[in-house]
């Protein structure tokens, strides 16, 4: 007997949500994902059983969820037993897009420095939050010429990496609890967690609200120093970086061309990477 969602019999309540939420299995390798879609379920006052009778419209509502989130939770439900349709996850929009301004360093504020370091490794080692989240320093290794990226899974080499990762090492190094921390991506500050502290393991919600705040400075920056030969270009791209996340950065890296580091994202890179080279055939036929 397996403990997956069923519906309540006719003439039975459902169980309080809290209670029907905690008699699922949690799907394996999806734990934190379960956890959050959990929190937002309970946050609308969502029960599996509501869930599956009105689906995700009140918690996307709720949270302001993007369509690839939806997309996300919506399997993540269905792993853990929860009959929802079947959610197409959309394609990178736009399939191609400039990201090496998000590398380069504007300042030497240590957040900044942080996330351009963060940016820099990415277009060379896509990793997914998470695995940036519990990347640590002893797996980066900068030699001459690149910054290679060792993990249980492989070695990765990242070129173009090298001034970034430089100067936020650099500017860790003057401040002890930086400077004896562990990970390539550690707290700046102490939060509101009992645990945290100055160069603890950031959250993952920490590192996303990071890179959304980089990349709308980064197309802030861009508007205001453009010459006027390029503001068309510098607008085009500052729009397109206001509403940029993380998870759509990593994809267009690995779109264009970046080695995979997780299965996740990667079939649809590779079908966008397709379809951009189509369409540029075509364009030149």
């Amino acid at each position: 007997m397996t403990d997956r969602w069923a519906p309540p019999l006719p003439a039975m309540p459902a169980p309080p949500p809290e209670r029907a939420w905690r008699r699922l299995p949690v799907p394996p390798g999806y734990e934190a994902q379960w956890r959050r879609l959990i929190d937002a379920a309970l946050e609308v006052g969502m029960g599996p059983d509501s869930l599956v009778e009105e689906g995700m419209d009140p918690i996307v509502a709720a949270r302001d969820w993007k369509p690839a989130t939806v997309a996300l939770y919506s399997k993540v439900a269905r792993y853990g037993g929860i009959a929802l349709p079947t959610v197409r996850t959309p394609e990178p929009d736009p399939q191609t897009l400039e990201l090496r301004p998000l590398s380069q360093i504007r300042s030497e504020d240590p957040e900044h420095l942080r996330t351009v370091a963060w940016c820099a490794l990415a277009l060379g080692w896509p990793g997914t939050v998470g695995q940036f989240r519990s990347l640590r320093r002893d797996q980066v290794h900068p030699t001459a010429r690149r910054v290679v990226v060792r993990t249980e899974d492989g070695e990765w080499s990242v070129p173009g990496a090298l001034t970034a990762w430089h100067a936020w090492e650099s500017c860790r190094a003057r401040f002890p609890a930086l400077a004896d921390s562990p990970w390539v991506l550690p707290a700046l500050r102490r939060g509101p967690g009992l645990a945290s502290a100055v160069g603890a393991q950031l959250s993952t919600q920490a590192l996303q609200v990071t890179f959304a705040k980089h990349a709308v400075r980064t197309a802030q920056q861009l508007r205001m120093t453009a010459p006027p030969s390029r503001r068309e270009w510098a607008e085009a791209l500052a729009v397109q970086y206001l509403t940029l996340s993380y998870d759509s950065y990593r994809r267009l890296a690995l779109a264009g061309g970046a080695e995979p580091v997780a299965p996740r994202g990667a079939v649809r890179a590779k079908r966008s990477a397709a379809r951009a080279a189509r369409e540029a055939e075509g364009h030149r036929s």
